[in-house]
């Protein structure tokens, strides 16, 4: 019955399609001169967000591409479907412990978000569980509710939690007592999310956003008084730093980092004492990027100063700056030091080498053993490790077809334990096979490239792809499971991620290669990678999709316009687009902290001559597009919504063929998409509809027995949820 109910329906929608057309957006012509030359953008006033014609634009363009994806329909209820029939729904995260309790969070089914929760440590029978916040509870009445942070205080006493509930991470902080299980009055409002608690645990320091949606005040509240009150500790007034703040592992310092894209400032308080003066550990220099951690008596410093790739150096808690550091770890070419954390008997030193992350145990005699890792190429990273005087050090592995997975090391024996798997319900990882192999780029540097697949793959170039990828602030590529990719591994798909220049994958260098005045050469990797998989016969032009986000929506709309002939489908997610328009408007959020990423295209003619040659809003001509979806969010604070409106736009009016462009807004969403977990699901049902309709992969064809089976099961699960 639901299958002739969906099939009634797509057919229904195809016909109503039949009478749509694309919205197309008045023409306002808007120049800019500059640098000799005038820029004219015809839809430039859709920047115009109360202009009652630009909503009439969004609802049409959202309604366009329902109405063409309803053909999708049954397809996207099946893939939900099996997403879900994957999930253990009611689950609980590994606890940890903090100070007189231990921490975690659950979720039950059918409820789209998480419950926090501890119990006091040592657990016995008559330990009760404590619910610290019920994100399930406070999200009633909002369509986009998102948790930022939740920070308990030292003495266990007071929880600080961080809730945005719009989508444009401006957050609000409210105050619960967890000794009564109250909430307290006050409420600290347009917050950028960094809390950090004081000694006393009644003193949190904070910061707040500016016009541009930068954080530049950081301000000092004491619970149970009026924010209004609250003392003004630091204003950072150049517009390129954002500011942030953390307590140190140790609880003895408030580390405050103000940090533009290429340089670092960081300032400490005395987590125990009352004071509001900051002291500088190394003023801030050009291109001197720097990060702290406290030891004993010591800070223990990551700096690039002399060493690209970073060294470690130490320096006395009152004398910290640069005259005073001693070298501990000196910077190799062949290794980047990433991050230090800093427990009392030992480092954990998170790395890279030869492409890949790696994790470090060492003593403070300098004995190190590394965490063992086994597959070509993975994830990993520390996991929850807020006590300082431990032994054990958890930390998180997962790799494109290993579920994510928390283990925890013995510092001084040097075993692990794994101490939970993501379940994932009928899923059988020896299916299915990861390589990491390297491609030869345009100018000859090897990029690597991860890919995975079933083991019974035949390479013959008939194999669906998607090849996806970011490569921009120095933000390398992190190969990981993803229960929502089984559902296309099982169709046959080749997954691939490009680890192209613009990320640190390789070290510093990759990253300066792929930035600024190189940043052609991110485009150019993943143009390469794309090739490779077609000339090696996993995929074929016609059966290729890429897939990026904000500056992998870059990255994929520059790949679609350098190359429109070598990819299917194209699905670009709030994308980074408009580069010149954005990088020319200092009001805009991000733009001006940006310039140390792109270039200065005001100031710098050759910088807006080299971002104009790439930008893939100004490089939209005539040619035959690949089916394009690019998503956007009206709240997105960090691309505006404008920027995929206005590239919707242009690529049809300049496709000389006859493949789809259709653009998606949510209206009520930010940069993250939908928080809820099962509207998370049903977006990236969409997507990935789009692209088996794209590509023309047809669904698998069941048996009658195996098609009852299955629906059985599935009515099964939606009574459960109903229930």
């Amino acid at each position: 019955m639901l299958k002739r109910i969906f099939v009634a329906a797509a057919l229904l929608s195809q016909s109503v399609l039949a009478q749509f057309t694309p919205p197309k957006a008045d023409k306002a012509p808007h120049q800019t001169p500059i640098h000799g030359v005038v820029l004219s953008d015809d839809y430039y006033w859709l920047r115009q967000r109360e202009n009652p014609k630009v909503m009439e634009l969004l609802k049409a363009e959202r309604a366009y591409c329902d109405h063409f994806m309803s053909r999708t329909a049954e397809r996207q209820e099946t893939l939900y479907e099996e997403m879900l029939e994957r999930i253990q729904q009611t689950d609980m995260s590994v606890p940890y412990r903090d100070g007189d309790f231990t921490y975690y969070t659950k979720t039950e089914e059918g409820k789209p978000y998480k419950v926090y929760c501890r119990k006091a440590y040592p657990e016995t029978n008559a330990t009760k569980e404590q619910v610290i916040f019920d994100a399930n509870e406070a999200a009633e009445g909002n369509k986009n509710f998102r948790v930022g942070v939740i920070e308990i205080s030292p003495d266990g006493q007071i929880a600080a939690i961080s809730t945005d509930t719009g989508g444009e991470e401006k957050y609000t902080v409210t105050f619960r007592d967890l000794r009564g299980d109250r909430d307290l009055p006050e409420k600290l409002e347009d917050v950028s999310g960094d809390l950090a608690w004081a000694a006393d645990g009644r003193t949190i320091f904070y910061t707040t956003l500016d016009e541009a949606h930068r954080p530049y005040k950081l301000f000092r509240h004491t619970v149970m008084t009026d924010p209004k009150g609250d003392p003004l500790i630091l204003h950072e007034k150049d517009d390129a730093f954002f500011l942030s703040v953390e307590l140190s592992r140790s609880r003895k310092f408030i580390l405050i980092t103000s940090e533009s894209k290429d340089t670092s400032e960081v300032s400490f308080l005395n987590a125990r004492l009352g004071q509001n003066r900051l002291t500088i550990i190394e003023p801030r220099r050009k291109g001197h990027e720097y990060s702290v951690d406290h030891h004993e008596n010591r800070f223990l410093i990551l700096t690039n100063d002399g060493a690209p790739n970073f060294r470690l150096v130490e320096a006395p808690l009152d004398q910290p700056g640069m005259d005073s550091w001693r070298e501990l770890l000196p910077g190799r070419s062949d290794m980047l030091l990433e991050s230090v954390d800093a427990f009392k008997g030992y480092l954990a030193l998170m790395y890279r080498q030869g492409g890949l992350p790696r994790i470090a145990i060492r003593n403070y005699a300098g004995v190190s053993q590394d965490i063992p890792t086994t597959e070509p190429s993975y994830s990993i990273a520390p996991e929850m490790n807020p006590e300082y005087n431990v032994k054990h050090f958890r930390y998180i592995y997962t790799s494109p077809i290993t579920p994510t997975s928390v283990y925890e090391f013995d510092m001084d024996s040097g075993e692990t334990k794994l101490l939970k798997q993501q379940p994932v319900i009928d899923y059988d990882p020896e299916l299915y096979r990861v390589e990491l192999v390297q491609v030869k780029a345009a100018d000859g540097q090897m990029v690597p490239l991860t890919i995975s697949h079933r083991k019974d793959l035949v390479r013959n170039g008939g194999a669906p792809a998607v090849l996806s990828g970011y490569s921009a602030y120095g933000y390398s590529a992190a190969p990981s499971f993803s229960n929502a990719d089984v559902s296309l591994l099982d169709r046959g798909f080749v997954l691939a991620e490009a680890h192209s220049r613009g990320g640190s994958d390789k070290g510093r260098t990759w990253y300066d290669d792929g930035k600024l005045m190189h940043k052609k050469n991110t485009f150019n990797d993943f143009i390469a990678c794309a090739e490779f998989l077609i000339a090696n016969q996993y995929t074929s032009p016609e059966r290729l999709a890429i897939r990026g986000g904000s500056a992998g929506g870059l990255l994929v709309g520059a790949a679609a316009t350098m190359r429109p002939d070598l990819f299917e489908a194209v699905v670009a997610e709030v994308p980074f687009v408009d580069v010149v328009n954005t990088m020319l408007d200092p009001t805009l959020p991000l733009t001006v902290t940006e310039y140390d990423e792109w270039g200065n295209p005001d100031k710098d003619q050759a910088a807006f001559e080299y971002i104009r040659s790439y930008s893939p809003y100004d490089n939209t001509v005539a040619a035959k597009y690949p089916n394009m979806l690019l998503t956007g969010g009206l709240n997105d604070p960090r691309v505006s919504y404008w920027e995929p409106a206005k590239w919707a736009q242009k690529l049809r009016e300049n496709n000389t063929g006859s493949n789809e462009i259709l653009f998606k807004i949510e209206l009520d969403a930010g940069h993250g998409g939908m928080a809820d977990r099962y509207a998370a699901l049903r977006e990236e049902a969409f997507v990935q509809a789009f692209i088996l309709d794209r590509l023309r992969v047809p669904e698998p064809v069941l048996t009658e027995k195996e098609k009852k089976e299955k629906e059985k099961k599935r009515e099964q699960q939606r009574k459960k949820r109903q229930k």
